[in-house]
């Protein structure tokens, strides 16, 4: 598992899933001397997964950021391994593998099974969804059991995998940053060592040119029905995203 290796800030990006303009707008609000972490889910969802995927990977490769491994990724890398789409339906099912095929889903194959499953820093740890309660693992699925048997022993916890309004804080240790980029919420980047929160807007709240730079009232209404159906975190007992 990767760790902070030096004393510059970090920011841990919530999931991406595909919104690359969303990525971009997020990046130039933050400083290109600082680290990086995305908490995994890249991939999916957002139409321009492939674009998004190679922007992470050249900050990966520029020693910039550190890209973890999401459920999504796994799932991916899972269902590449059992077969061709001929044969296998998560395949035939997956946007990362309708958008870039299976020639150029199996050249991200490798990459995409080594990512780290945390990064640690100096009283805080970064995953996706957080660790399992009994071996204390990191779990690509967890929620509410990991929510409420978490004690502190890390840190704080700062994880991505459930999508909510803004960013959220359980118990004070448990920092949540996917704030649903991919359903007209917000990108949000969190620095642990600061407590600063940076965003930019996501998918169907992206400006509309066509309207003076600012987003349509449908795209608006959409955007909140989006999250507003999104299940709460008191309801998300045993399930995965």
């Amino acid at each position: 598992m990767a760790s902070s290796s030096s004393s510059r800030h970090h920011w841990v990006i919530g999931d991406v899933h595909g919104c690359a303009a969303s990525l971009e707008a997020l990046l130039d609000q933050l400083p290109a001397s600082d680290r990086l972490i995305f908490c995994g889910d890249v991939i999916n969802r957002g139409p321009q997964i492939g674009a998004t995927m190679e922007r992470v990977w050249d900050l990966v490769d520029q020693d910039r950021a550190v890209w973890l491994k999401g459920n999504h990724e796994q799932d991916l890398v899972d269902a590449l391994r059992l077969g061709s789409w001929r044969s296998q339906q998560g395949l035939a099912g997956c946007d990362t593998f309708r958008h870039l095929g299976e020639r150029r889903c199996r050249a991200w194959l490798e990459r995409l099974d080594n990512l780290p499953l945390a990064y640690w820093g100096e009283g805080w740890v970064a995953t996706h969804a957080g660790f399992d309660p009994i071996t204390w693992r990191p779990d690509l699925r967890v929620r509410m059991a990991f929510w409420q048997a978490y004690d502190g022993r890390f840190g704080e916890v700062v994880i991505g995998h459930t999508p909510g309004p803004g960013l959220r804080k359980i118990n004070g240790c448990i920092a949540l940053v996917d704030t649903g980029a991919c359903y007209g919420g917000e990108l949000t980047a969190y620095c642990p060592e600061t407590g600063q929160t940076r965003t930019s807007p996501g998918l169907r709240s992206l400006p509309d040119p066509l309207r003076g730079g600012l987003p349509s009232l449908g795209a608006r209404q959409r955007s909140a029905q989006a999250l507003a159906d999104r299940p709460c975190l008191a309801t998300l007992v045993g399930q995965t995203s």
